[in-house]
């Protein structure tokens, strides 16, 4: 199978590699630029392109997005500029790197990831994967299928949005000890077992390299361990996706 190139589409930063969809393998060092500060269609579709040209690609791309994503189409956009709605993403993004591109919700990239080379390899059962960062990025699969687009992270939790308590990011902005954090985190995985009684939590986002800081504080009935990827993926899940075989079999079942 032919090497694709994986683009993740982040709030702080835009970083992408080719990736080999046999081995889930990097094929060469990402390479990131900062995200534009206003993030419009526009201005980061050039800086797609451009990460597309420092890689001489020409062939399939996929891309992770951070937000609901249809048939190519963006449906919301809760930590970018509000522009991407009704987006022809996929489009835009083909037009200006001239190859085919295929665009996902991020947190479902790094889900597909997971799930064929990762932590949740061959598992069976209900598996969610979140991503904690910026925001609150959710997958969830059932005896390996998809089901695309959950957004769980803006639940309601204390009449605020999952993410706006939760999230990496606020952990940082409050100042928070990793055993605070841990509270609020906690309050937010109960909810996802009342709801859906998962076998399985990964725990993806650039914290899961920290995992062994507030692991040890969480209390919940599922099995919860860290992202095999840890903050990379985004990008092989975006190349997986890039592989229209590998994606709809995720979506049916997985391979």
């Amino acid at each position: 199978m032919a090497p694709v190139l994986g683009v993740d589409f982040g709030a702080s930063g835009i970083k992408g590699a080719p990736v080999d969809p046999e081995s889930g393998e990097l094929l060469a060092e990402r390479f990131r630029i900062e995200t534009p500060e206003t993030a419009k269609p526009k201005q980061v579709a050039d800086v797609f392109a451009e990460i597309a040209r420092h890689f001489s690609w020409s062939g399939p791309i996929g891309c992770g997005f951070p937000g609901v994503v249809r048939r190519g189409i963006g449906y919301t956009a809760a930590n970018i500029h509000r522009s991407w709605i009704g987006t022809d993403i996929a489009g835009l993004f083909s037009e200006k790197t001239g190859c085919p591109t295929t665009v996902i919700n991020d947190a479902d990239a790094a889900g597909l990831a997971e799930m064929k080379f990762g932590a949740g390899r061959g598992r069976k059962g209900v598996v969610i994967l979140l991503t904690l960062g910026t925001g609150i990025g959710s997958a969830i699969f059932t005896d390996g299928v998809l089901i695309p687009n959950t957004e769980f992270g803006h639940l309601q939790i204390r009449e605020k949005d999952a993410e706006r308590r939760a999230s990496d990011a606020v952990r940082q902005e409050k100042n928070l000890s990793w055993e605070q954090w841990a509270i609020r985190l906690n309050e937010f995985l109960h909810a996802m077992e009342a709801l859906f009684w998962p076998d399985l939590i990964i725990i993806g986002g650039g914290v899961s390299k920290y995992h062994e800081l507030f692991f040890p504080y969480l209390e919940v009935k599922a099995e919860v361990v860290p992202a095999q990827f840890l903050n990379l993926a985004g990008i092989v899940g975006a190349g997986l996706a890039a592989c229209t075989s590998t994606y709809d079999a995720a979506l049916r079942q997985a391979s």
